[in-house]
């Protein structure tokens, strides 16, 4: 029907800014997958639709045939087309950003797809939103000694997410968590649907433990894009051009290679993203990935080698995609460290790893910030418990040596 298409339509880009309520009592709201509507009961009920235009012209251009127009509508339909009006929103594609231009602090507009929806809390609800494109790598703020007590969180939410929900999640660019809070109930969060592509007028961006997140702010504004959209179509093609190509699932901001303080045994094979080494359908796989290493356990490289001699360290790495912990262990770990180096050198190649500053004093080291580098690294997945291979599935890192 083209007159319910049309009302589908103007509920999808004003109701989200300010709800819309049936007066009739055989009329309601409702959704179909990630469409909305406005159903009438034509025993009971009557429609018109009239144009959102604000004018004196108040004239149905569809109704039902039991409709009958009321000298008291005028006065509430007037009213209807003055608040269209006044809150449109601006599809203008002029001051958008991707996530790959976004600052801490700031204001910013942004196009993109909302993949999932969940509650992380009561009442507290998050959206994951995608655009096919990498944020920025972050300066890592906390001291190396902080791990043990505090350690960096691998999500900027204390929520995991189940596999098979992480399994649907796009493998290439990043997923950014926002938040969204009962301050936000205007804009009618009901009707926001995973697998729909939209535009997040006014939204926050902030750092949480050096990762990205972003927030609905009260005066947030959301309006559902068609598929179709020549913006969504844009992003759509870059993503296709990058996922089939090589080169592609490196790090943007790693281009156009990666640090040379690594190598591995394998550097023909192509470089796979953490999101695709988490979502790998089996549990035992093996990947060649670029990544920054954020965090060791232990910190101090007189540690790093059990009272026995063994090495086992963890490691936090991430990518544009995710953040996991991988270990150093045994014969991985001699072959990382080239064999059993001094303290002194180990130390050295931890602070490159890192991205900390080259003085021996490590409380002076720790005073400054990281920017640890991008390395190339393979890993390997297995699992630990034979009656629960998914909880207990870890990484190592094997055949990689650091060439400090």
């Amino acid at each position: 029907m083209p007159g319910l298409h049309l009302a589908r339509k103007l509920i999808s880009s004003a109701s989200l800014s300010k709800p819309v309520f049936p007066r009739n009592p055989g009329a309601r709201m409702k959704t179909h997958g990630p469409d909305i509507y406005a159903l009438f009961n034509k025993k009971f009920s009557s429609f018109a639709i009239f144009d959102g235009k604000n004018d004196s012209n108040i004239l149905p251009y569809q109704c039902s045939s039991k409709y009958h127009a009321r000298e008291q509508d005028k006065k509430f339909i007037l009213g209807l087309m003055k608040w269209l009006v006044d809150h449109k929103i601006d599809t203008d594609l002029t001051d958008l950003h991707s996530l790959k231009e976004i600052r801490e602090g700031e204001r910013f507009n942004l196009i993109c797809k909302i993949v999932h929806v969940c509650e992380v809390e009561k009442d507290k609800w998050m959206l994951l939103v995608w655009d096919g494109m990498d944020t920025p790598p972050v300066t890592i703020k906390t001291k190396l000694e902080e791990e043990m007590e505090n350690p960096l969180p691998l999500q900027p939410v204390a929520f995991t997410l189940e596999r098979d929900i992480l399994c649907t999640l796009p493998p290439l660019g990043t997923v950014l968590w926002v938040a969204v809070d009962r301050c936000n109930e205007k804009l009618g969060f009901n009707f926001l649907k995973s697998n729909r592509w939209v535009k997040l007028i006014n939204i926050r961006c902030e750092l949480h433990a050096a990762l990205w997140r972003a927030v609905l702010m009260p005066f947030t504004k959301v309006c559902y894009l068609s598929d179709e959209d020549d913006i969504v179509l844009q992003r759509m093609r870059q993503y296709d051009e990058r996922r089939k190509s090589k080169l592609g699932w490196m790090p943007s901001s790693s281009f156009p290679w990666p640090s040379d303080i690594t190598e591995t045994d394998y550097p023909n094979v192509p470089f796979v993203s953490l999101m695709r080494a988490l979502a790998n359908p089996k549990v035992i796989g093996k990947f060649h990935c670029v990544v920054r290493v954020v965090a060791a356990f232990p910190w101090l490289a007189e540690h790093f080698r059990s009272p026995s001699g063994v090495y086992r360290i963890r490691l936090t790495l991430e990518d544009p995609t995710a953040r996991i912990h991988a270990y150093l262990y045994k014969e991985d770990a001699e072959k990382f460290f080239d064999g059993y180096p001094s303290v002194y050198t180990l130390t050295k190649k931890r602070n490159l790893l890192l991205g900390t500053s080259e003085g021996d004093d490590d409380s002076e080291m720790n005073d400054h910030f990281r920017n640890p580098p991008w390395i190339r690294c393979c890993l390997k997945s297995y699992h630990i418990d034979d009656n629960d291979v998914w909880g207990s599935r870890n990484f190592r890192i094997f055949a990689t040596t650091l060439k400090a």
